[in-house]
């Protein structure tokens, strides 16, 4: 007999399917790896970034499509676009530090302000700290940290009381299992960089906070399974691995005004497997 409980059904927010609700109306935010990466699968779904940008036009807000590949930044774009929203795209490898500056500064002029930014990029490297070198410690530091770090320099002082600045971050930054210490850490960083954001931001009325993925079906999450099959079969409380959708609510909440008296926190969108699985 098979006790095992079915994975169960998404609701029209986990599937990427409700409609607008008008929680971002007016707003101008910047979706910094808003692309979705490729992969050979005809099913693959699609990516936090494209789906952070897609719910966030259909909330009503204007949107900065930044990505280091233009072509899947375009994609991202049009179906912006397609909610009814603008979309600007900008072309930016934010492991450049100058570029980072670029996005906020190009943002800035085609939007005409900026309400909110997320930080959605992250990358990977190396295997145990055997198998990791000085070299790609730092590029994955570049990426995963420093980046953040420059964007939100570059966006606070430009932005109105009331903004919001979303940090994302991993569950691999609260406990182990990447096997991947250079990702680990620079997870785990976000977290204290998060603080000082928030600290500073506060006496300009704009909030930071950390969204933390758990196990997303997405395509780098398809990805990352092909190298280590014992994460597709991991469990989780809730029965099933996340999607990108469920990640852009997180994101579009505090974004939103619904949040506006939340700061320096972070929201856990894993399932219950941090803490109960």
């Amino acid at each position: 007999m098979n006790t095992e409980r079915p994975e169960p059904a998404l609701s029209p927010e986990s599937a990427g399917l409700a409609p607008g609700r008008g929680r971002l109306a007016g707003r101008r935010i910047v979706v910094v790896g808003a692309g979705t990466r490729h992969i050979d699968d005809p099913d693959a779904p699609v990516g936090n970034g494209r789906a952070i940008a897609v719910l966030a036009a259909r909330e009503g807000a204007s949107v900065a499509c930044v990505d280091m590949d233009r072509a899947a930044a375009d994609h991202t774009a049009e179906l912006v676009e397609a909610e009814g929203a603008r979309a600007v795209v900008i072309e930016a490898d934010v492991s450049d530090a100058d570029a980072c500056a670029r996005v906020i500064e190009q943002s800035l002029a085609a939007l005409g302000g900026i309400d909110g930014v997320v930080a959605n990029v992250g990358i990977g490297g190396g295997g145990g700290l055997q198998g990791t070198s000085a070299e790609t410690w730092d590029n994955v530091f570049d990426v995963n940290v420093r980046s953040h770090f420059l964007l939100a320099k570059a966006a606070l002082p430009v932005m109105s009381e009331g903004s919001s600045i979303v940090l994302i971050s991993s569950i691999a930054g609260l406990k182990p299992g990447s096997r991947l210490p250079a990702y680990d850490a620079s997870k785990a960083a976000l977290f204290g960089l998060c603080r000082h954001v928030a600290m500073e931001g506060s006496r300009r009325g704009v909030r930071a906070n950390v969204v933390v993925p758990g196990l997303i079906d997405t395509p780098l999450g398809r990805w990352a399974t092909s190298g280590r099959p014992s994460r597709g079969t991991t469990r989780v409380p809730l029965g099933r691995q996340g999607t990108a959708w469920d990640i852009a609510y997180a994101t579009l909440f505090l974004l939103s005004g619904e949040s506006a008296y939340i700061t320096a926190q972070s929201i856990v969108v894993d399932g219950g497997l941090t803490q109960i699985g």
